[in-house]
């Protein structure tokens, strides 16, 4: 996964917070795109006594190994802040930024930021010039089921027509190479980030219950007609 941090105020402390908690992780995809180990990771680690033996051989894999096109999974963003501003259950963000004050959050917490999937996109394209596959992108939800086995998830419907209309104006309007889109996950399954059952992602629910109660029936939810729809359009129908 990848999580933008945008700083919290202009305040150059909090603008370069943002870049380096941004490109914490890109050092490993750096490795991959570019086919040699980053030269300012390796300083990073000899600063703390930390020495790696890189043979000719590994240069030559790394090389030869560079990536063909590069996926990854996107879910939400984060701020940083540097101005003693106080963490706590409210505002921490799951990758230890802050929780943006302008997004809304999903029942779990999360921030649900549409534009920063675009934002994403183009800082990996610019910086890769590799085709792009969103590999994972969601929402968990406490869905609720009536008396008629329906599952009303508009708030899903919602959630996955916003990330997919940004995801076409990184590509039509920013030129941004990206070739498939994979939301997470069709069927509901236990969360693999809480370990239950009642935070449910799919277009189809489950019946099965935390306590192991239910009867695995499956039923399609309201956003399962209007995926199809998207499928069906390629993306056509998204307002």
């Amino acid at each position: 996964g990848i999580t933008p941090f945008y700083p919290a105020t202009p305040h150059p402390d909090d603008v370069l917070a943002a870049f380096k908690q941004t490109m914490r992780d890109f050092y490993q995809v750096d490795a991959m795109c570019f086919g040699q180990f980053p030269q300012f990771k390796i300083n990073e680690y000899i600063s703390n006594d930390i020495n790696i033996d890189i043979l000719e051989e590994d240069e030559k894999f790394f090389f030869e190994g560079r990536l063909d096109f590069l996926g990854f999974n996107y879910y939400q963003s984060e701020m940083s802040s540097t101005l003693n501003t106080k963490q706590t259950s409210e505002n921490r963000g799951l990758h230890g930024g802050y929780i943006n004050p302008y997004l809304e959050v999903s029942d779990w917490g999360w921030p649900i930021d549409a534009k920063g999937l675009r934002y994403m996109l183009n800082l990996v394209y610019r910086r890769y010039n590799l085709p792009i596959i969103i590999t994972e992108n969601g929402l968990g939800a406490a869905d609720e089921v009536t008396a008629n086995n329906e599952i009303i998830d508009d708030y899903r419907i919602k959630y996955l027509n916003d990330h997919i209309r940004e995801l076409k104006k990184a590509v039509i309007e920013d030129g941004v190479d990206c070739f498939g889109y994979l939301m997470w996950g069709p069927i509901d399954l236990v969360s693999a980030t809480t370990g239950e059952m009642k935070k449910r992602y799919g277009f189809i629910y489950v019946d099965k219950q935390d306590d192991g109660s239910g009867t695995l029936n499956r039923y399609r939810k309201k956003s399962f007609n209007w995926y199809k729809e998207v499928i069906a359009s390629n993306g056509e129908s998204i307002e």
